[in-house]
């Protein structure tokens, strides 16, 4: 019986062995499996067992010329932490850098770079307060986009800066600019706020600290900053070169179905893209490179790890009933090995089974009496004395009157605590049990099973991913569906003219669709990330519309609006291109829509925000 339980025990699949070590199938590379008591996300832990393992190999390797190769889900933790915390601290750098120079050659005056980034700071410390105050904790994805959707921050005072001129105070400026200056903040605000009703609580907190960060911003640029900056030295917008750009820019032509064709253009070209528009897989977007996951792959057929993938999932109310649900698919399951559909499976009830299968294989076990008595007739003319076997006859009538192992303390023995964990778990007052596979061929008949089968699930990790991402998108898109109609009565109410209002959201929903046509044109399909940088980008875009026509007829306020964009795009568009040449996806994903977008923006809200004919300066 014991024999039978270790060979039941054995996995389907070993890895090759030479002189009884595991090595790969050309038995070149010894192979280790080693289990970290840190979490395997947790990349602090895990540089920890790394290294100890270096450290081992080095100490035994000697000048052997032996060297250790670690991969696995620890390994990629580590490297996807130092991926990011490099290329984040290397773009900050370069950033910082850059908007120094721009603001320095724009403004030509320290108190700039102060007045500048006062207004984004109140908002960063306001937006994680409110987060903190209304959610307990900030989640890694607040902080992860929330710095970069509250960028247009940066623009409020840069604004206030530009149209600064000797004899007008600061104060007097900024009230000159508070209806637009309200109107791009509450419009911004409002396009932020669809994230709230994404259902995502990472999302969720994406909404409260970007609203608050830019309501705090606004009213700093509004009430705080103003006090405290100098009179303006220069006016910004008597510059002939300026004069001239925007001379340039109103004779151009523009038609009056423009932007209608523009906009056809953009929707043919993404239609007739060949590779799908929305992407779920999130596996694109991992910054592990694509040989390090090939070679993680190969170390884990050699080692004949379970497949990752497919699961069938076992619910009940108690960790016994489980594992007699377990017990009943054993017959199924060993027949889609037979037919190789698979290559073997694994569940907690093959380690420890139900205590109905564990009384019968206890009631099999003889009495002692009948033991003994088979005993003594067994020794009869053999050498061996009847005494020798009183131990073997103990520990018979101890395993059959022992009670039933149960799950909890088959859990606390250290050789099987770890995989029991993984294979069988409570959850929300009820146990779920996990049958692992490997080498799936076939899963249709695994769905059957599951399908047949009360209380079992068939779970395919990655389909319910990318059901997950695409559940999430729907979400968001209706609710940026909301958001785009309270936009428009924002807008609406505020410059209460239809045609002002499509002079504004025209450019902004066309500069939309050409960041969609040139994404979908250069073969990339649209994934989440891409999402919230098109909601960045319409932020922006907002901002520049609105300011391009606040500047009406007046030669000097136009020319004051232009340097103030100049200013705003170029410095947002030096940080994305910046994010657009990153190696990570996940910054590529933001960078190159914003980028696109801010060129985008600037052009059309240029030159199509501008009344055909002048009109009354308001």
């Amino acid at each position: 019986m014991l024999f039978g339980l270790l060979e039941q025990w054995r996995p389907a699949r070993e890895p090759h062995r030479e002189l009884d070590v595991w090595f790969d199938a050309r038995g070149e590379r010894a192979l280790l499996l080693a289990e970290t008591r840190a979490p395997a996300f947790d990349p602090a832990g895990q540089r920890l067992a790394l290294d100890a393992l270096q450290q081992a190999v080095a100490g035994i390797a000697g000048g052997t010329g032996v060297t250790l190769n670690v991969s696995g889900t620890g390994r990629f933790s580590v490297l996807m932490e130092e991926r990011t915390r490099g290329a984040a601290q290397s773009l900050a750098r370069t950033a910082t850098i850059g908007m120094l120079l721009v603001l320095l050659l724009a403004y030509r005056r320290l108190s700039a770079l102060l007045a500048s980034a006062l207004p984004l700071a109140s908002a960063g410390v306001a937006g994680l307060a409110a987060v903190g105050l209304v959610f307990g904790a900030v989640h890694g994805i607040t902080l992860a986009f929330g710095f970069t959707l509250i960028g247009v921050a940066q623009d409020y005072p840069l604004h206030l800066l530009s149209h600064g001129r000797p004899g007008a105070e600061p104060v007097a400026v900024v009230r000159g600019l508070g209806r637009t200056l309200a109107t791009g903040i509450a419009s911004t605000c409002v396009a932020y706020l669809t994230f709230w009703f994404s259902g995502v609580t990472g999302l969720q907190q994406l909404a409260c600290f970007t609203v608050t960060g830019l309501a705090v911003a606004g009213l700093t640029t509004r009430f705080v900053l103003p006090r405290i900056m100098a009179p303006g030295r220069h006016d910004y917008g008597a510059s002939p070169a300026l004069a001239q750009l925007w001379r340039a820019i109103a004779a151009l032509p523009r038609p009056r179905f423009a932007l209608p064709v523009l906009a056809a253009i953009c929707v043919g070209a993404a239609a007739l893209a060949p590779q799908p528009f929305w992407e779920s897989d999130l596996s694109a977007l991992t910054p592990v490179p694509a040989d390090l996951l090939a070679h993680d792959a190969e170390l884990r057929a050699e080692l004949g790890t379970a497949d990752a993938r497919h699961l069938l999932v076992v619910e009940a109310a108690t960790a016994d009933a489980a594992l007699e649900r377990l017990t009943t698919l054993d017959a199924s399951l060993e027949g889609l090995v037979a037919d190789g559909a698979i290559a073997s499976f694994e569940h907690a009830a093959r380690y420890v089974p139900t205590a109905a299968v564990q009384r019968a294989r206890q009631a099999q076990l003889p009495r002692a009496e009948q033991l003994g008595a088979e005993l003594d007739a067994a020794v009869v003319g053999t050498a061996f004395r009847r005494q020798a076997f009183a131990p073997f006859a103990a520990d018979v009538e101890r395993a059959r009157t022992t009670p039933p192992l149960a799950f909890a303390a088959a859990r606390a023995v250290p050789a099987f605590g770890a995989a029991l964990d993984a294979l069988l778990f409570e959850r929300d007052a009820s146990y779920v049990a996990l049958v692992t596979f490997g080498g799936v061929r076939d899963d249709a008949p695994l769905r059957a099973l599951a399908a047949r089968t009360d209380g079992v699930t068939f779970l395919d990790v990655k389909a319910a991913t990318e059901s997950l991402v695409a559940e999430q998108r729907t979400r968001l898109l209706r609710s940026l569906g909301v958001g785009f109609v309270l936009l428009v009565g924002v807008v609406s109410v505020a410059l209460r003219d239809a045609r002002r209002v499509y002079r504004v959201l025209a450019p902004l929903a066309a500069t939309t669709l050409i960041v969609i046509a040139v994404l979908q044109v250069a073969g990339i399909s649209l994934n989440l990330f891409h999402l919230i940088s098109l909601i960045l980008a319409a932020g922006l875009g907002l901002d520049y519309a609105l300011f391009f026509e606040h500047a009406a007829d007046d030669a000097g306020e136009q020319g004051r609006t232009l340097h103030a964009i100049l200013v705003c795009s170029g410095s947002t568009l030096m940080v994305f291109v910046l994010l657009a040449l990153a190696d990570l996806p996940v910054l590529r994903a933001i960078g190159v829509p914003v980028a696109i977008g801010v060129v985008a923006n600037f052009v059309l809200a240029l030159v199509f925000t501008r009344a055909a004919a002048p009109r009354a300066a308001r």
